[in-house]
């Protein structure tokens, strides 16, 4: 026993020490952290996903925008333990300062809003630090590159720098970067389905377009976002183009209020011109959660599900 505790040692000993200060970019803005986040505020389902594949929650003291609009399993009710959620959906200043953050982590459109009460700058006089989605940024700079995945495995690293857990960040990215490997080579050569995400909306549909981690992701799975040529990452477009752009199967956001993906399919089968179009006479179609959508640990089980709904002859 001695010895399997001297060999302990020594391995702990030799492992790398975390190196603080770290600076990281956020929109542009770089932040540096002479030491890790002991009082963290985490926005959204998709970003909780993140710190939790992380190991993070010690280190969290609230969340916000949760179950107002999302269905969580008892996988993450474990995981979340006693953290309490701020505000079911976006947060005040007031909720925000309630719990004396340092740090937070949310994104425009996702917990903050250009010119709105939570922002960046006006909590940072509050001794909070935000780093914000990366996804998100194309709300307040339009000189973006088009999404990847790197939308994805960026923030992830990202947080792992800043609370000290790079190593752990890189090996969880190395492993869904293997995994999505072995997706598009099953996927092969399958590549062109025409794809339509509708997120929500009856006057007009709201949807994901050049900027959101969905367009890369549909991509892997061997399909072709078919309003991928909007300049945002989530915005309204109309229905006439949608239904002229003919798309062969959809992607169905299954938010728990208003009756989830079954009804949105319900209003696309009694549209006048989405009702002709080949995904909906075909019912072919995938309902998906919003964090399976939006940029988290998710992603790589979503893609592989949109790959087996569109060709199930791949596997």
């Amino acid at each position: 026993m001695k010895r399997l505790l001297l060999g302990l040692a020594a391995m702990l000993a030799a492992s790398p020490a975390v190196a603080f200060p770290v600076t990281v970019d956020s929109c542009g803005t770089p932040l540096t952290f002479d030491a890790a986040p002991e009082r963290a505020v985490i926005h959204d389902l998709n970003m909780t996903e993140m710190a939790f594949a992380l190991g993070l929650q010690p280190s969290i003291v609230g969340l916000t925008g949760i179950t107002g609009w999302y269905k969580v399993g008892p996988e993450f009710a474990e995981l979340r333990g006693d953290i309490p959620e701020l505000a079911p959906k976006y947060p005040t200043l007031e909720n925000l300062l309630s719990v004396e953050p340092d740090f937070f982590f949310a994104g425009w459109y996702y917990g903050m809003k250009p010119g709105g009460e939570v922002t960046p700058d006006a909590v940072a006089p509050h001794g909070v630090q935000t780093l914000v989605l990366t996804e998100s940024c194309v709300q307040v700079d339009k000189d973006r590159p088009a999404a990847t995945m790197d939308l994805l495995y960026g923030d992830v690293v990202k947080l792992g720098q800043i609370f000290g857990k790079q190593a752990e960040a890189e090996t969880l990215v190395a492993g869904w970067k293997d995994r999505l490997a072995q997706i598009t080579a099953r996927v092969g050569d399958r590549k062109g389905t025409r794809v339509f995400l509708y997120d929500s909306g009856e006057d007009k549909p709201f949807t994901a377009g050049k900027f959101a981690i969905t367009t890369p992701m549909i991509e892997a799975a061997g399909g072709t976002n078919i309003m991928a040529d909007i300049e945002t990452n989530w915005g309204n477009t109309d229905w006439e183009t949608v239904a002229a752009r003919n798309p062969e199967f959809l992607l169905l956001l299954d938010y728990q209020d208003g009756g989830g993906a079954a009804k949105l399919l319900d209003f696309l089968k009694a549209h006048p011109a989405m009702k002709e179009t080949d995904a909906v006479k075909n019912e072919r179609f995938v309902a998906l959660r919003y964090a399976e959508l939006t940029p988290g640990p998710a992603n790589i089980e979503a893609i592989e599900k949109i790959a087996r709904a569109m060709h199930p002859d791949a596997f």
